[in-house]
């Protein structure tokens, strides 16, 4: 690994000599939060600060627009064209022509992108697996033309390719030469490439001086793990670092606001939240108990709590923005028929449930809220308080009968619908999952909705699906956590920052940065 390091430091300063624009001396430093850098493999990063660092190190057959979130609105990266057939079943992409890998691995080829795609779609190198269900052959034409068959038309295929998750395309060279530690030292296409990673002190990664986009105004990125939000807005006003992840609530960005030469960006896709009621742990097998908690949650106090500008309350369980979502079916908040509710289960005198909570400020609580609002019709939660690890342990191994869970996803309704609510999903099941209800009430029109033949007869089985779930009370829709970040009036992205899918901004060849 250190000669890989030192094989990009030498690159990158002699390409700095022949390319004076890129700036090798102007270094960008990133304050991330809690949570230690668990990999840089682009097809298992989930974690936050992961896919932040990954977003800025490769790149997609197409790529959402810097600053932007639209699924419909992407635009090509490493593809520079492609064909659909008219049936949708066949999609044909023409690669960039002398697109080059960081460091010494050569160009991109139609063989590199094959190989990153079936990793991407294999549950055993890929947490995205599920993502390319649809799949059924990738091949490679010639070096600069890839195939790729669908199994039934997919009208959001673009986004599966795109620059986010399993699309990301890395070196097969490179990912077959360091192999399981291809998370410690990836190699892509993008504008940053990884140079040096100190465990829980910050990662560094090096402009990638032949991009194909042009050089990078920005030299270098050195990611610092700062844990508490009190010494990140420190090391922001004090400008030890330029740009840091923000707390997402609306007091601590309106008081970010008002700090001289700090701008805030608040953005979307936010982290959805939801509330999955685990009806395998009685009295939860009871519908009449699950309608009970969710005339119990009073979301718009959450709402209140967390801040209008930060929080996006939710209607249904599809996150709101998405494509497809409908809330035609939602949840009425009211307590006497919650009471009425449990006294026909014969649960008048109330009942305890258990969950397992993070300790992060983005959960527990707004966790402590909720148990307060149960415990208003005699339910009883009781909390046990673990660390942000162990939440995610103990939530895949059916520990708690009430899981708080947040996620972002692609954009539409497919994709958060198979995630978290296809039996498929289910904790313990065949793609390990996060369907901690152990749902299952919308399977079928889930499954058809991906082969429906227009979009018209897709949103009817998404609306359909979604009133199924919300019916049988699987999870109850809280709202949506969007991205919160304060960056120096010094630094500048090269775009209007409205959305990122990464959920961080993007650090592009046009990021500019100006001394003090």
């Amino acid at each position: 690994m250190r000669r890989h390091a030192a094989a990009l430091m030498v690159l990158f300063v002699a390409a700095c000599t022949a390319f004076p624009a890129c700036a090798s001396d102007i270094v960008l430093r990133v304050g991330f939060g809690p949570g230690e850098i668990s990999t840089l493999d682009p097809h298992r990063a989930s974690a936050m600060a992961d896919k932040a660092l990954v977003s800025w190190m490769f790149n997609g057959l197409v790529r959402f627009r810097p600053g932007g979130a639209d699924p419909a609105d992407m635009e090509a990266d490493l593809a520079e064209r492609w064909e659909r057939s008219a049936d949708g079943l066949v999609w044909t992409f023409h690669l960039r022509p002398g697109v080059r890998f960081h460091g010494e691995w050569g160009t991109v080829t139609a063989d590199d992108v094959v190989y990153s795609l079936r990793r991407a779609a294999d549950a055993r190198r890929s947490a995205f697996s599920s993502d390319f269900a649809g799949v059924e052959s990738v091949e490679a034409l010639d070096e600069a033309t890839v195939r790729i068959v669908l199994k039934y038309p997919d009208a959001h295929f673009l986004g599966r390719v795109s620059n986010y998750h399993g699309g990301h395309i890395v070196s097969r060279k490179a990912s077959e030469q360091s192999g399981e530690a291809f998370g410690a030292q990836p190699v892509g296409a993008g504008p940053f490439a990884f140079v040096e990673r100190r465990t829980q002190q910050y990662v560094r990664l090096a402009a990638h001086p032949t991009y194909f986009r042009g050089a990078p105004k920005i030299g270098a990125i050195e990611v610092r793990a700062i844990a508490f939000d009190s010494a990140r807005e420190l090391a922001l006003a004090s400008g030890e670092v330029d740009l840091i992840y923000g707390k997402r609530e609306q007091r601590w960005a309106e008081a970010a606001r008002r700090r001289p030469g700090v701008h805030v960006e608040i953005f979307g896709p936010g982290e959805f939240r939801s509330l999955h009621l685990n009806r395998r742990v009685p009295p939860l097998d009871d519908i009449r108990v699950r309608r009970a908690l969710a005339a119990a949650i009073d979301v718009d106090e959450l709402v209140r709590y967390v801040g209008e500008d930060v929080a996006a309350k939710g209607c249904s369980i599809v996150p709101p923005g998405y494509l497809g979502e409908d809330c035609s079916a939602r949840y009425v908040f009211d307590p006497a028929s919650a009471k009425a509710l449990l006294a026909e289960a014969g649960l008048k005198g109330g009942f305890t449930l258990n969950a397992v909570v993070s300790n992060i400020q983005a959960q527990r609580p707004i966790m402590t809220i909720i148990q307060a609002q149960l415990a208003r019709i005699g339910v009883r939660l009781e909390m046990q308080i673990v660390d942000h690890a162990a939440y995610q342990s103990r939530i895949r191994k059916d520990m708690g009968a009430l899981v708080f869970y947040g996620a972002a996803r692609f954009p539409v309704a497919d994709a958060y619908l198979t995630a978290f609510f296809h039996s498929s999903a289910e904790v313990g099941g065949p793609n390990a999952g996060t369907n901690f209800s152990h749902c299952a009430a919308a399977d079928a029109q889930i499954e058809a909705a991906r082969a429906a033949p227009d979009e018209a007869t897709q949103r009817a089985l998404w609306k359909e699906a979604q009133r199924l779930i919300m019916e049988d009370v699987c999870a109850i829709p809280l709202f949506d956590l969007r991205q919160v970040w304060a960056r120096s009036d010094r630094l500048e992205f090269g775009y209007a920052l409205k959305g990122a899918m990464n959920l961080a901004p993007p650090i592009t060849e046009a990021t500019t940065l100006t001394p003090p």
